[in-house]
């Protein structure tokens, strides 16, 4: 059974920095595009951060380059966004994808920037 499970959210102030999670099963992390979205309330969900299969290229979302970064641990079969120099406008819940021949996501991690 194919599962994402996402942790590591939470509440931190302006300038903090959290690390994602994305646990998978059922299926081999490095062998599949993996990316995390965020949507925000009111809005639509936006493409943040992909690793593509193999060698794992990185691709990121303009709003948060040189700020988050995408990783596999291909051992613990997981996929991490490391997210610095937090900001308001990154408060969303983000969710994490797997993409080959079709898709999956995960349930989502709820991330809250306020002072």
């Amino acid at each position: 059974q194919v599962q994402l499970v996402e942790s590591g959210g939470g509440l931190v102030q302006p300038g903090g920095s959290l690390r994602l999670s994305c646990v998978a099963s059922g299926f081999t992390v490095s062998t599949y595009v993996m990316s995390w979205y965020r949507q925000a309330p009111g809005k639509e969900r936006e493409l943040v951060a992909t690793i593509t299969s193999g060698r794992g290229t990185t691709i990121y979302a303009d709003s948060v380059k040189g700020r988050f970064t995408i990783s596999r641990d291909n051992a613990k079969n997981t996929v991490y966004l490391q997210m610095n120099s937090l900001k308001p406008e990154d408060t969303a819940v983000y969710y994490c994808k797997a993409v080959r021949t079709t898709y999956y996501w995960g349930q989502g991690t709820q991330v809250t920037v306020s002072s």
